[in-house]
């Protein structure tokens, strides 16, 4: 299970809807336990693609979330990107471009912008695995 606190994703609601039309991008942190990843931080990162089919972290952005992490004892829980105008499930490059079979891939759809959705993944290879996402 992965838990998100409901000001984080607003976060990224705001972050997703003022990068129209383009995909946003960010990394998540947090803890892990026994079965449950706690996202601490939401990073938003620059889309370097400018792409609304397409993303690319900027890798100094990325350098630097990275540290605050480790500054704050958190750890690397994933990423995080919008589809402007489809589904919240990964699309075949989302799932190419999946190199961490641990990572969580949370994507959040803008195709209805009235009912915003947040999934959440486990990828590895093909396979696109749905996680439990609780918002709190």
């Amino acid at each position: 299970m992965i838990k998100l606190k409901k000001d984080d994703f607003k976060i990224m609601l705001n972050h997703a809807t003022a990068e129209l039309p383009n995909e946003a991008c960010g990394l998540i942190a947090g803890v892990k336990n026994s079965s449950d990843k706690v996202i601490k931080k939401v990073y938003l990162l620059t889309n370097t693609d400018h792409s609304n089919e397409h993303f690319s972290l900027d890798p100094r952005e990325q350098l630097a979330a990275v540290k605050d992490m480790r500054a704050n004892s958190l750890v690397p829980l994933g990423n995080w990107h919008s589809h402007p105008e489809t589904p919240s499930r990964p699309s075949d490059e989302d799932k190419r471009l999946a190199y961490d079979k641990t990572a969580s891939y949370m994507i959040l759809s803008l195709m209805d912008r009235n009912n915003p959705v947040l999934n959440s993944f486990h990828i590895e290879g093909d396979a696109a695995e749905k996680e439990e996402l609780v918002i709190e």
